[in-house]
């Protein structure tokens, strides 16, 4: 989170996450998908509600309700179980996976929610990894 900021409990927050060095991790399908299973994680667990996210070959972008505690704490939770996972998995003992901090915008009531998730789902397009986000797999949306 941005110096300064406060975290809400019921607000939405688009986060953007970077891999250290930008190393595209995630253009590993499992390794992908273990990140994905740790957004979810953090909705089951009553942490946050998603709205959308996309995972990019090297950052991740999440837009999310925060449902309790803090922000910081919430994404620090994903990158770290991830990043454990992401480690198990990979057969590397302890390395680096995530930049440290995050970008975060909160919406204001005024924002557009879905065109926001519209935004975000529709990264692997607009870099070219797609022609259509249907082609892509790592990405998701409340409304779908």
């Amino acid at each position: 989170m941005r110096k300064g900021r406060v975290s809400e409990s019921g607000r939405i927050y688009l986060v953007t996450a970077v891999t250290e060095q930008r190393v595209p991790v995630f253009r590993d399908f499992t390794c992908a998908r273990l990140l994905v299973s740790e957004l979810r994680a953090a909705d089951t667990l009553g942490l946050s509600k998603t709205w959308a996210f996309v995972v990019m070959p090297d950052h991740i972008h999440w837009l999310l309700e925060l449902t309790e505690g803090e922000l910081s704490k919430t994404v620090l939770r994903v990158k770290s179980r991830s990043a454990i996972a992401i480690n198990r998995a990979m057969g590397d003992g302890g390395q680096r996976v995530w930049q440290k901090g995050f970008h975060d915008h909160a919406l204001r009531a005024e924002d557009d929610l879905q065109q926001t998730a519209r935004y975000v789902i529709a990264n692997p397009v607009r870099a070219g990894l797609v022609a259509s986000v249907r082609d892509y797999p790592h990405w998701d949306a409340a409304w779908l």
